[in-house]
């Protein structure tokens, strides 16, 4: 495996990938983004154990294939999970210290008060973030989708794109029949025209269109900010030896899609064999919905707070949260530079 470019102290990383781990949000009042404890030397981690969520975006294939778990001064363990909600509930609940989401997710979280904070982003473009129906389907336009029924992850990206969507073409969720199914479940419907739209996201998108006569009616680009959130827990940031490991994981995460951004060809191949896809879906997700890192601004989180209001206004969610509140920047210095040299 290629050198990592980062020099790390040496140490040993424990990889597992485990099942769904599910938790309650608590509706405990969150207090806001903590004071961050002092760091400690990297050399003082190696009974540090950091649990990872993970999806079929392949985190875990990204830093694979990067290098950058290599030579870790701290252990990591990854869990898997169907889409970004249940990754928030998890960590909420102490069983992960951190995961990356799409857009949608930690408004969610926050709306329930989740024991969280989003510590780092990413921009994706919103690309692969698509609303899909049949080729054959006589549905030209998000106009046309009242009284149709559309199969959507709660919570997900792509919850959150098909409501801006609708709000854009003076609909709203009451006009359409919004059928919450995970990924493999609305698979299932969409393909047995149980469902007439899909809503959703790469690679889950791509393989659609690679294995299904599918047509796209819109996508989230120019939409909705189709960015990516770094999430970590409360407990995580709290603890001086986690807080430090995260800090040096979201460096090597950031310079690891660096990497897949200037070796498209071999990180697609390495991403469809370490999560099963056919390489040519592999090409096409990664080709259109790989995030770059990206500064945690106020105008991108001003952006996720209209989208929060959105929700509360759909009566989605009960109340729109103060999202600013979910923010935490502590690891800003660290990660500027590579959002300066990203190019």
């Amino acid at each position: 495996m290629r050198a990592f470019r980062r020099t790390a102290i040496k140490g040993i990383a424990a990889l597992t990938v485990i099942g769904v781990l599910a938790g309650c949000v608590s509706r405990e009042q969150s207090s806001g983004a903590q004071e961050a404890p002092d760091t400690v030397p990297l050399s003082e981690l190696s009974g540090v154990t950091l649990h990872i969520g993970d999806q079929k975006g392949g985190t875990q294939a990204l830093l694979n294939a990067a290098g950058a778990l290599d030579d870790l001064p701290y252990a990591v363990e990854f869990s898997t999970f169907t889409s970004g909600p249940p990754q928030i509930e998890a960590a909420t609940a102490g069983k992960i210290d951190f995961a990356i989401t799409g857009n949608t997710p930690p408004i969610f979280g926050a709306a329930s008060n989740a024991k969280v904070k989003v510590v780092s982003a990413y921009d994706g473009g919103g690309f692969g973030d698509q609303v899909l129906v049949h080729a054959d389907s006589p549905i030209r336009s998000v106009a046309e989708l009242r009284g149709k029924s559309i199969a959507v992850a709660k919570g997900s990206s792509a919850h959150g794109h098909i409501l801006v969507q609708l709000s854009r073409a003076g609909l709203s969720p009451s006009d359409v029949t919004l059928v919450f199914l995970q990924p493999a479940d609305a698979l299932s419907a969409f393909t047995q025209r149980r469902v007439d739209v899909w809503a959703v996201w790469d690679p889950y998108t791509a393989q659609a269109e690679k294995e299904l006569s599918v047509r796209s009616i819109a996508r989230a680009t120019g939409v909705t900010n189709g960015a990516g959130f770094g999430v970590a827990s409360d407990a995580a940031l709290a603890d001086p030896k986690r807080n430090t490991a995260l800090g040096d994981l979201l460096v090597r995460y950031a310079d690891a899609v660096r990497w897949a951004n200037d070796h498209r060809d071999e990180w697609a191949q390495r991403y469809a064999a370490e999560v099963g896809l056919d390489p040519a879906v592999a090409v096409l997700a990664q080709g259109r919905s790989l995030r770059l890192p990206t500064a945690l601004s106020d105008e991108l989180v001003a952006s996720e707070q209209e989208m929060a209001d959105l929700f509360a206004e759909s009566q989605q969610i009960a109340a729109a949260p103060d999202f600013s509140k979910w923010v935490d920047r502590r690891y800003a210095d660290v990660l500027e530079p590579l959002y300066l040299d990203r190019n």
